[in-house]
């Protein structure tokens, strides 16, 4: 187990210009960005006498009723998670180029032959960068996606307490914590709906022997193709795009956080339920989300994604390109 732990910490430090600078670039970039558009409102209100804020709001708030109050609550938490778009797709892109590379440069650069010497199984070597995609990169973005949101918050108090506005009425109508819990509650269900995609490119890092990028695109790409050419799709009495969304985008995309809630039906249907559709949390609740774990596009997803770990695990075993 020490060992393990080891080899993923030695996954962090060797990269963590991607599971760490990145996300902690793209939220300070998104917080200059909003700091930006709040001189740029203040500026062009004092310039046409436009006044934000002040006995407005008060007066807004006084006479709204549970659902106004609600809506302004949704549109805090709206304010909070929203860095956390962006630094998802930083961090699929980050874990996408990091599976493609994490076999493939070891036999690249020839530093195979150092890690095979030492007393580490290939299983061992795999496996600790599964989870350094699966669990680690997402736990980062999560924390940081955490921090910048509430960064944010206190950046929109500051400047409503500057026209004279009950900033911490104001937020209390918001829900930080379910709001970090929402986001923590994400990893696991993440690291399972991203088995089969993290298996694919794991596996291109181990089999090919050059391009593995290339690799990973042009092989589901054409097939989704040919399938769709061919109309095989319709001796299973499925239609084409089943095969283009359970097996291309599946196989591409699920690295990408919130890839489920679009992708899955169940998640869908149980959103449209919703009581609470004011606030997008509930879109993100656990309630809701982990409906996902009733879905077989899930597990046959996982088992899909184990057998081609199972895969890279045995390339990497017998492929050194020398």
């Amino acid at each position: 187990m020490k060992t393990f732990y080891w080899l993923v910490k030695r996954e962090f430090w060797e990269h963590r210009g991607g599971f760490l600078w990145a996300p902690i670039v793209t939220g300070v970039v998104f917080l200059v960005l909003n700091v930006m558009a709040i001189i740029t409102a203040e500026v062009l209100g004092a310039r046409h006498g436009i006044e934000i804020g002040g006995s407005n709001w008060q007066m807004m708030i006084a006479k709204a009723d549970e659902g106004d109050l609600a809506q302004i609550g949704a549109g805090l938490d709206i304010a909070m998670l929203s860095s956390m778009g962006l630094i998802s797709i930083v961090m699929g892109i980050v874990v996408l180029f990091y599976c493609l590379g994490a076999l493939y440069d070891d036999r690249r650069d020839r530093s195979i032959l150092f890690w095979k010497s030492l007393p580490i199984s290939n299983t061992s070597t795999v496996l600790s960068k599964v989870v350094s995609a699966t669990i680690l990169a997402p736990a980062i973005a999560v924390v940081v996606a955490v921090i910048i949101g509430i960064v944010q918050l206190v950046i929109f108090a500051l400047v409503l307490s500057l026209h004279h506005v009950n900033a911490w009425q104001l937020i209390m109508l918001a829900h930080p914590f379910r709001a970090i819990g929402t986001l923590v509650s994400s990893i696991p269900l993440y690291a399972l709906w991203a088995i089969p995609s993290v298996g694919w490119l794991l596996f291109c890092s181990a089999w090919a022997r050059t391009k593995p990028f290339l690799w990973a695109v042009a092989v589901p790409a054409v097939l989704g193709l040919l399938v769709s050419w061919f109309g095989i799709m319709g001796l299973f009495n499925l239609p084409t795009v089943w095969f283009w969304k359970n097996i291309v985008q599946r196989a591409l995309l699920s690295v990408f956080p919130g890839s489920n809630i679009v992708y899955s039906d169940n998640a869908l249907e149980a959103t449209a339920d919703l009581g609470d559709a004011h606030n997008p949390l509930s879109v993100l609740s656990p309630m809701h989300t982990y409906t996902l774990l009733g879905s077989p596009n899930l597990w046959l997803g996982v088992l899909a994604g184990a057998a081609l770990i199972a895969g890279a695990i045995w390339y990497r075993r017998v492929r050194d390109d020398s």
